[in-house]
């Protein structure tokens, strides 16, 4: 199963942000590499059976959607992400919204920036405002630890403090919300 070491933090300004990201094409340690497009993306959460842990999502981003599953600690700071995703067609959703009930739904715009194995992301999510997360994508021969420093290390770069660190999902921030 795949591996993120994962961060999310509140921000007020994703554009100093974004900066400051960009900025690390000028050391030759980070491979940077923009990408100009912003990405809509509307993820419906899916209940799941009892005893189960982890999410069940579908990622609609434009024609493309995902079925994504993962599972990971809510808590704040550098946490494993482990997960399994796959493209599925328009009936999907469907099949799932009668077999199983959703339970949230989180719309939001994206920027992508990758720097080496991370995905950084520049997120304004409708109802809660503006975030960047990073996604370390862990190698087989990477421990947990090694992509915590990873994370760490952007942290640094972009300014983000352990204060501004979130803990939970976008979609648990929408339901406790409501």
């Amino acid at each position: 199963m795949p591996r993120n070491v994962e961060i999310k933090a509140c921000v007020k300004d994703l554009e100093v942000v974004r900066q400051r990201i960009l900025a690390l094409r000028s050391n030759a340690a980070y491979d940077v590499h923009p990408d100009s497009s912003i990405i809509k993306q509307k993820d419906s959460f899916f209940n799941l059976p009892t005893g189960k842990c982890g999410k069940l999502k579908l990622r609609k981003m434009g024609k493309l959607q995902e079925l994504i599953y993962y599972d990971r600690e809510e808590s704040s700071g550098p946490k494993l992400s482990s997960y399994n995703k796959c493209e599925v067609n328009e009936d999907v959703e469907k099949v799932l919204t009668n077999a199983l009930g959703t339970w949230g739904i989180v719309e939001k715009e994206r920027k992508l920036i990758m720097v080496g194995q991370t995905r950084v992301h520049f997120d304004s999510v409708v109802g809660l405002g503006d975030f960047v997360e990073l996604e370390v994508v862990l190698n087989d021969s990477q421990t947990v630890e090694d992509g915590q420093s990873i994370a760490k290390d952007l942290m640094s770069h972009m300014g983000v403090e352990d204060e501004d660190l979130i803990s939970v999902s976008y979609v648990n921030m929408l339901v406790k919300n409501k």
